[in-house]
């Protein structure tokens, strides 16, 4: 089926580290202090600077439903242990984190409230915020952003929320790997 003819506010982002600012990190903490009710994300890599995480945590203690999905099969382990060490800094917080059951999703995706959504190469991690060459569309258009809710709830049937569990019922082994995955991940 040809492609329907649109007109949508649309602008591409591009950020790196050539630039004389850290763009991408500026560019995920204004996505998140412009959500007034929702802010739902999806990537494969969560491993967030405290900047970001902050920002997180705000926008949720101020009434922002956030949502974040993320793979419960990570390509690797180190990714997923770094991950999960971030559950103790935002449980209380009212932030939500998924995990995505049906294979490893590549998504990187950010829908705020109903009038902004964006898609494209940055993953929720240092690597891209800093160190990467990334680019994202941002789409200013209702219909775009009921567009990526109706795919991000389809993800959010297929997940399973992070508990408590995830964390606190894990060997001591399994606690340390958390942490010293937890060191790395400036760099992951």
């Amino acid at each position: 089926q040809p492609a329907q003819s649109q007109n949508r506010q649309a602008l591409y982002v591009p950020t790196g580290p050539a630039s004389a600012l850290p763009t991408g990190v500026l560019f995920f903490l204004h996505c998140i202090s412009a959500a007034k009710e929702r802010l739902w994300m999806a990537s494969p890599y969560f491993i967030p600077d405290q900047s970001v995480v902050d920002a997180l945590v705000l926008a949720a203690l101020r009434g922002v439903d956030v949502r974040i999905i993320i793979p419960e099969r990570y390509d690797m382990m180190i990714m997923y242990l770094a991950a999960l060490s971030y559950f103790p800094e935002i449980e209380h917080s009212g932030v939500r984190i998924f995990r995505y059951r049906v294979g490893h999703p590549h998504q990187k995706v950010m829908l705020i409230d109903n009038r902004m959504a964006w898609v494209g190469s940055s993953n929720i991690d240092n690597r891209s915020m800093r160190l990467n060459f990334e680019g994202n569309l941002v789409v200013r258009d209702e219909g775009f952003c009921k567009e990526v809710e109706e795919m991000l709830l389809t993800d959010l049937k297929h997940s399973v929320e992070v508990g408590p569990e995830d964390y606190y019922g894990r060997s001591l082994l399994y606690k340390l790997g958390i942490k010293v995955a937890r060191l790395f991940s400036p760099i992951l």
